[in-house]
């Protein structure tokens, strides 16, 4: 196994620096030039009477200064690559990359990127902790007895409503659950993380942001049942045909030993996937829930940042979820070996 993990993470370098590299052009064929912007602002801010011979030559060498700066001095994207990452020097023989610590500056926020994206990444990591285990919390228990007892009134009426739940989008349900618990009820605030104008602190400020966060997480738990409940109910449904699940029933094993150790660990395996892939997702944000509910979340970053042309966060942020998803094949590949010995990797 320890061979095996040391290879999947060269091949997980590999592919990040391909993807990496694939992103870097994209973003670099947009129409945006932040060394002129730059150097255009700073001219605009000059004092006095000077000529316009004067002020094109300041031009010139603030754009020569900015572009150093930036690693965009050369045409040749390929350097500009390498610069972004760090293994090219710049003009001066400096080296100023992702590997020497220099996520990028967020042109939007005047501020580096690392510090644009560590409050929105705790605000999406808090609230879709909160969901994912509420989520599983109801879907797996639910979905072994809709499997236990296939056909029952209680499998017909939870397959009914999973399905509606599945095939609504998003926004819709958000729309729908505003209506119901905002405008008619009034249980709950439609937006926004806190109570305007509040300083709380402590106890209090997480009572505040519980009680905006509630609607939010009700919304998204509700979003996950129908998908994750179905899937649990067909794995194990395929899991209790199994010829050792009847032969567990023949030697007189009680039920419950039977559905949840031999039926639910054959059953786990095609589970173990989108399980990892939700805790992943933990750290990615929900783009429509944040969008509707106007919470500063990694969606909502991701969404301003592309509409203001802030590429840098944008990029940086892409690079993170790529990276959380090479990891997560890595974890799912070792969580099969731990879940069922027979797929375990030795070489």
């Amino acid at each position: 196994m320890g061979k095996y993990i040391v290879k999947r993470i060269g091949y997980m370098v590999v592919v990040l620096m391909v993807l990496s590299f694939i992103m870097f052009m994209i973003y670099n064929l947009v129409p945006s030039n932040r060394a002129f912007t730059d150097a255009n602002n700073d001219i605009k801010t000059l004092k006095g009477n000077i000529s316009a011979e004067e002020r094109q030559a300041r031009f010139e060498e603030l754009y020569l200064q900015y572009q150093r700066r930036y690693g965009t001095d050369v045409e040749n994207r390929v350097i500009r690559y390498l610069r972004w990452v760090g293994v090219y020097p710049l003009y001066d023989g400096s080296f100023n990359g992702l590997l020497q610590g220099n996520l990028g500056y967020s042109y939007d926020y005047q501020k580096p990127v690392l510090d644009v994206v560590a409050d929105p990444m705790k605000v999406t990591i808090r609230i879709n902790i909160f969901a994912t285990i509420l989520a599983l919390g109801i879907t797996i228990p639910l979905g072994i007895h809709c499997a236990v007892k296939r056909g029952k009134w209680m499998d017909q009426a939870v397959q009914v409503v999973t399905i509606i739940g599945y095939s609504l989008p998003t926004f819709l349900i958000s729309i729908l659950f505003i209506w119901v618990f905002c405008s008619k009820l009034g249980w709950f605030p439609p937006s926004g993380m806190k109570t305007p104008g509040s300083n709380f602190t402590g106890l209090a400020f997480w009572k505040d942001s519980l009680y905006y966060m509630a609607l939010p997480l009700i919304v998204m738990t509700f979003c996950s049942l129908g998908g994750m409940t179905r899937y649990v109910r067909a794995s194990m449904i395929e899991a209790l045909s199994m010829d050792c699940i009847k032969t567990a029933r023949a030697k007189g094993l009680r039920e419950k030993l039977v559905v949840y150790s031999h039926a639910w660990r054959n059953a786990l395996i095609p589970i173990v996937t989108l399980v990892v892939g939700w805790f992943l997702g933990i750290f990615s944000g929900s783009l429509v829930i944040e969008q509707m509910f106007a919470i500063n979340g990694m969606g909502k970053l991701m969404i301003d940042s592309l509409n203001k042309a802030d590429y840098d966060v944008v990029l940086l942020m892409q690079m993170f979820y790529v990276g959380m998803s090479l990891l997560g094949n890595l974890i799912i590949d070792i969580i099969y070996g731990l879940v069922d010995p027979r797929v375990r990797v030795n070489k």
